[in-house]
């Protein structure tokens, strides 16, 4: 008898601990991301990215709106070294997009993590979790001059 008590106090701390898991949205800087070793090492610089509002040159053409969202272990790193690393990923993948499509740039990015959405020139949001983390960012790739 005492077995089946331990073992539902067990379960009802593991459910307790679930129901209690954090998900903050985080507002990030894009700058201290930008500069990080996880973008430096991965973006080769053959596509220019512009974020919010940001002035660039008028597309000769734009080829569509895709959306990039990349999570990661958050497991014991902070939300900042998640965040990054996330980001990271979103930005990898809209290079990519980006490539395959013929553009050489991705305008007006903007961070659409479950449907918050934020078109900021400075920021972007995270979702933080205790495992896992995330950034959806979604932009237009255009050919630029």
């Amino acid at each position: 008898m005492k077995k089946l008590a331990l073992l539902a106090s067990a379960v009802l701390l593991a459910v307790s601990g679930a129901a209690t898991a954090k998900d903050e949205h985080l507002q990030m800087p894009i700058e201290e991301a930008m500069n990080s070793n996880d973008v430096k090492n991965n973006i080769d610089g053959t596509i220019k990215f512009y974020f919010g509002k940001q002035k660039h040159p008028k597309p000769k053409k734009t080829l569509g709106t895709f959306t990039a969202n990349k999570k990661t272990n958050f497991t014991g790193k902070s939300n900042n070294e998640g965040c990054t690393r996330a980001f990271a990923s979103a930005m990898i993948s809209l290079q990519e997009r980006a490539k395959k499509e013929g553009g050489n740039a991705v305008i007006g990015i903007k961070s659409v993590y479950r449907n918050e959405n934020l078109e900021s020139e400075t920021e972007y949001i995270c979702g933080a979790g205790t495992f896992m983390g995330g950034v959806a960012l979604r932009g237009e790739v255009a050919e630029l001059p």
